[in-house]
């Protein structure tokens, strides 16, 4: 089977520790080329991941003719803007999450995509692809814990570093953002269905202005789900999704390591389960899905509109904090 031929539009860290090397391990993706504004750096980097060509800006990359796909790690305030340039050169497009600031701004991507029907593209939420979750989202839908009601999550680390491009709010930074959108995303996807309202509370950091507390409620149809995520918290992260008849726990949610198995615990009448996963390099995963997208032109695991949904409730969360109640989602 042929491998996609892949760009890496800048040297974001975590593309360099995570994703990129991850990539490399799997048989569909050969990283072929990586850019940064600073060609020492871009040379720098190729050099030390053992990837062939560096270039000294993101458009001669995008003007690399042996280039079929990029993944773009550019700070979230960037990823509309390079998707669209992108596509328009005929890439397939893997973009970090969140995909845009704003659902308005993520339609505005999905409406360019419709130029390219050809040019697939998706954000890249890669805990949907380890087998846990695919395993937890099985077992709500065969009843194992009888009709599900409410998702509890938390995700949170420590980072007070003014300059992390994290806390800086013009770069689209923050907890919800950068965080909040796992727990948000994790509880549409087991819910299998979009909220229709949220109230949320936010507090901001008195020196970078970005929310270092979250609180959100999303209230389901026939459920709710509650989440916490903060940057400035013991670094943390757990998912509950409680059913009538029993529930299930899911240790390491959001980024499970890679060199060591995971687990999940179910707990209904017939006692408790503890359900082992081997290790497995969810980025690995997410690179052989999207590339079997593109060799196949089969649709992407995970839709772009899929994006806009997960902006609109991250849209209302932030309005609910400002308004001070609960906002539907159209």
């Amino acid at each position: 089977m042929k491998k996609i031929r892949w760009g890496i539009l800048s040297t974001a860290k975590i593309g360099r520790e995570k994703v990129i090397p991850a990539m490399q391990q799997s048989p569909l993706c050969d990283i072929a080329a990586i850019a940064s504004r600073n060609f020492e750096l871009a040379k720098s980097v190729a050099k030390e991941l053992h990837i062939a060509k560096a270039y000294g800006s993101y458009e001669a990359l995008l003007n690399d003719v042996e280039i079929d796909a990029i993944y773009i790690p550019l700070p979230n305030d960037m990823h509309v803007q390079w998707a669209i340039k992108a596509i328009a050169a005929g890439k397939h497009v893997l973009c970090e999450k969140p995909i845009a600031l704003s659902a308005l701004q993520a339609i505005e991507l999905v409406e360019a995509s419709k130029q390219y029907p050809q040019i697939k593209i998706m954000e890249a939420f890669m805990y949907r692809f380890h087998p846990q979750l695919a395993k937890a989202k099985k077992l709500v839908a065969e009843g194992a814990i009888g009709e599900l009601k409410s998702i509890q999550s938390i995700f949170s680390y420590h980072n007070t570093d003014p300059n992390n491009i994290r806390n800086k709010k013009a770069a689209g930074g923050g907890g919800l953002m950068d965080i909040g959108c796992y727990c948000i995303s994790l509880s549409r996807f087991i819910f299998g269905k979009e909220p229709e309202s949220v109230l949320g509370s936010v507090h901001f950091d008195a020196t970078t202005n970005t929310d270092n507390y979250t609180f959100g409620i999303l209230n389901f149809s026939s459920g709710t789900s509650t989440f916490t995520c903060a940057t400035q918290l013991v670094p943390y992260q757990r998912a509950i999704i409680l059913g009538t008849t029993g529930r299930i726990e899911i240790e390491i949610p959001f980024n499970a390591p890679s060199d060591k198995p995971t687990r999940i615990w179910l707990h209904n009448k017939n006692g408790v389960e503890e359900i082992y996963f081997e290790a497995v390099n969810q980025y690995t995963l997410q690179g052989d899905l999207f590339s079997l997208a593109i060799i196949h032109n089969t649709e992407v695991p995970t839709s772009l509109q899929d994006a806009v949904n997960n902006m609109k409730v991250i849209d209302a969360i932030f309005k609910s904090e400002e308004e001070k109640k609960w906002i539907e989602i159209n």
